[in-house]
């Protein structure tokens, strides 16, 4: 199965905070994304000069994709950047990965995702999308989609009118099977109508953390995802600690956590579904998949980012080798 993902294409920076007294001060809610104008970012980004930082090519679907590429999967990523330096440094370094990239380009600098560490691992987001908010579905070819047998799509573009419905529509026409991940809480409240429309209508893998699926359902981990199977092919739900729930039909399955210490848990959702789509596209089962992207999460949360080390992929391939039985 060859993967494409659509997504924001943002610059992340990690700043790792002493406190959460730094998110009061801001007016930040714990756990949060909040969507911040250009100004907002630079105000931030001077408040926190002192902080200990570091940088790297970001979004939720784009860290997917490059989770992929490193197990080995043929995928690709379309997203939106500006023609300033940070946008030739973010495609270069997706193609270093080993992705494919359909990137749009247009005048003006590069989205920013602003990521606040807590020391307990926790992070807090605030994004400035700059022209990653503008792509459109006109944007991308039908002849790009056919490469692919799947399109994983972030949860954070149904907020983009001009993008999200009428790719999906175009994706379903064609024949591919849809990925979701439901991002963040707060875009699940946000657009709870339009998601009761859209996951029943055109997804057929759905992933969700604990809070997401409660939005999304109103019920507890466990019963979501029974819930979430029944509108869906296969309904994944993270529940941090305690690993990982996924459905598909009648079939449930829960895989622990691995023990890892954790530094910094930004990017453990998107190395999960990475691990978990891999494992679909070689022909594992749900339970294996789930191991795979438990395995590749737990990696995640014992570094700071979301990019696992190129050093660690060959020891990561033999362990996700052992899951299925090569």
């Amino acid at each position: 199965m060859k993967i494409l993902g659509i997504g924001n294409a943002l610059l992340d920076i990690l700043l790792m905070l002493k406190s959460d007294e730094t998110l009061s001060e801001l007016g930040m809610e714990k756990g949060a994304m909040d969507l911040i104008d250009e100004r907002r970012m630079q105000e931030i980004h001077r408040a926190q000069a002192g902080l200990e930082r570091s940088e790297a090519p970001g979004g939720s679907v784009c860290n997917t994709i490059r989770t992929l590429a490193g197990l080995g999967a043929t995928a690709g990523y379309v997203g939106k950047v500006g023609s300033d330096e940070a946008g030739r440094l973010y495609e270069q370094a997706v193609r270093q990965a080993g992705v494919t990239t359909w990137f749009v380009r247009t005048e003006g600098i590069s989205g920013c995702s602003t990521v606040f560490v807590s020391p307990d691992g926790e992070r807090t987001m605030a994004t400035f999308l700059g022209p990653a908010a503008t792509l459109s579905a006109d944007e991308i070819l039908d002849d790009t989609l056919r490469k692919y047998d799947c399109v994983y799509v972030e949860g954070y573009l149904i907020s983009n009118e001009a993008l999200f419905l009428p790719i999906l529509r175009r994706i379903r026409r064609l024949g591919l099977k849809i990925a979701v991940n439901l991002s963040n809480f707060n875009v699940v409240d946000s657009f709870i109508d339009l998601w009761r429309r859209v996951i029943p209508e055109y997804v057929d893998i759905l992933f969700a953390n604990e809070s997401e699926a409660k939005s999304y359902t109103g019920l507890n981990a466990a019963d979501a995802v029974r819930e979430m199977s029944k509108q869906v092919d296969i309904a994944v739900v993270t529940i941090g600690e305690k690993g990982a729930l996924a459905g598909n039909g009648d079939t449930q399955v829960h895989v622990p956590a691995p023990k890892c210490r954790v530094i910094d848990t930004t990017g453990a959702g998107d190395n999960f579904a990475g691990g978990f789509l891999y494992g679909l596209s070689t022909g594992a089962s749900l339970e294996q998949s789930v191991h795979i992207g438990s395995l590749l999460s737990g990696y995640a949360i014992e570094i700071i980012g979301p990019h696992i080390p190129a050093g660690l992929w060959d020891e990561i391939k033999l362990k996700v080798n052992t899951h299925v039985g090569r």
